[in-house]
């Protein structure tokens, strides 16, 4: 496997230095670039054109999010095309910054008190394709996703905001494997925001049988974790 080549636009050089540092030492990823600047970090995009954008949103001279908004509509503009995809970085979890960083453009939305092993998980899940989104901020996004369900083109234009739509692979499994109806309500339950303990509570069942269930239910949707998968019942329509 190829290694995920990465750029790091951050303004604070401990944070960067820290970042580039811990980066190194991950298999797999290779820092190729770095700038203190939106200005320098879109000219650094558009050169080195890396697997990955790690960007910083509270940036002094532009913030991640319009760095963001630019650096795709350069993509949109270049003849060539190039698929660089962007994680934001930030200590920010407001509704407000989150919603904005997706709009824009971004693929994934990371909390700067993340462990760099995390980072490289994030980093890994990105460049696959999948948004990874903090557990910090999950909630804001399925509670958007929940408001925008009924509205297919606004679902539509948030499309790369999550996890992507249901793809046709998963609509076959779920043809030939479709859900129960207790992996139904146990899903409906993940999208409520439920533990597997409080699930054993409200359908009085073990936690290990909640388990099982949830198992199942990852499979069926070929999800990697309970937040993609309740992001994956809402756009699927699965869940209402």
């Amino acid at each position: 496997m190829s290694e995920i080549s990465v750029t790091l636009i951050e303004d604070h050089d401990l944070t960067r230095v820290g970042l580039r540092a811990g980066l190194q030492r991950q298999e797999g990823i290779r820092v190729m670039g770095e700038a203190a600047n939106a200005a320098s970090g879109l000219k650094m995009l558009e050169t080195m054109r890396p697997d990955v954008a790690i960007v910083d949103i509270g940036l002094p001279d532009m913030d991640g999010i319009e760095l963001t908004r630019r650096f795709r509509g350069m993509q949109a503009a270049s003849e060539g095309g190039f698929n660089t995809k962007v994680l934001i970085l930030t200590m920010h979890d407001s509704e407000d910054s989150v919603l904005a960083a997706f709009a824009a453009g971004a693929d994934s939305y990371c909390m700067k008190d993340i462990s760099v092993d995390k980072l490289a998980e994030a980093l890994k899940a990105t460049h696959g394709g999948n948004s990874w989104i903090d557990p910090a901020i999950a909630s804001i996004v399925l509670r958007q996703m929940r408001q925008s369900a009924p509205q297919l083109a606004a679902i539509d234009e948030v499309k790369r905001i999550s996890i992507g739509g249901i793809e046709p692979d998963v609509e076959q499994l779920l043809e030939s494997s479709p859900l129960t109806e207790r992996e139904l309500e146990i899903l409906e339950l993940i999208v409520g925001g439920c533990s597997n303990a409080a699930i054993a509570a409200k359908l009085y069942i073990t936690v290990g049988t909640v388990k099982t269930h949830v198992r199942n239910i990852l499979n069926k949707l070929c999800a990697d974790d309970r937040t993609q998968a309740a992001v994956l019942a809402l756009r699927s329509g699965l869940i209402s």
